[in-house]
């Protein structure tokens, strides 16, 4: 009897979430491809592998390189934890929700820039004003 090993990555692919089944059997591996669509959580993916692993379409089995060796569990964590943290703050939509907030962040500055020079110019204008107003009589 061979093993078995099946192998789930999901990543962004803009504009969707993909989900990526490698599913290794008998030094034979096949793949199957899912679109997500919005960013799916961990339970979301559990429950649709559940109910639609059968309905699943893997592409014909290539000969994969049969990799025996056994990994050291704290290497297998480092190794794992060195992949997620490779991304940077995260995955590109998190990267553009931050340039986003950046750019908004920016422009409400400006704005409040501006809306505070208008009040100091408005309030000088007053006190000349009634600066005018005061020497006007006499």
């Amino acid at each position: 009897m061979g093993k078995a090993a099946v192998c789930l990555t999901v990543y962004f692919e803009d504009p969707f979430w993909v989900g990526v089944i490698e599913r290794y059997e008998e030094s034979r591996l096949t793949v199957c491809k899912v679109t997500f669509g919005s960013e799916p959580k961990d339970h979301d993916v559990y429950a649709y592998l559940l109910a639609h692993w059968y309905d699943l379409r893997f592409s014909p089995a290539v000969a994969a390189a049969a990799d025996e060796k056994r990994l050291n569990p704290k290497r297998m964590q480092r190794e794992v934890r060195k992949q997620v943290s490779a991304s940077g703050i995260g995955t590109r939509s998190q990267q553009a929700l931050k340039l986003q907030q950046e750019q908004n962040k920016q422009e409400r500055k400006t704005r409040s820039r501006a809306e505070k020079q208008a009040e100091a110019d408005r309030m000088f204008d007053l006190k000349q004003q009634k600066k005018r107003e005061k020497h006007r009589g006499h």
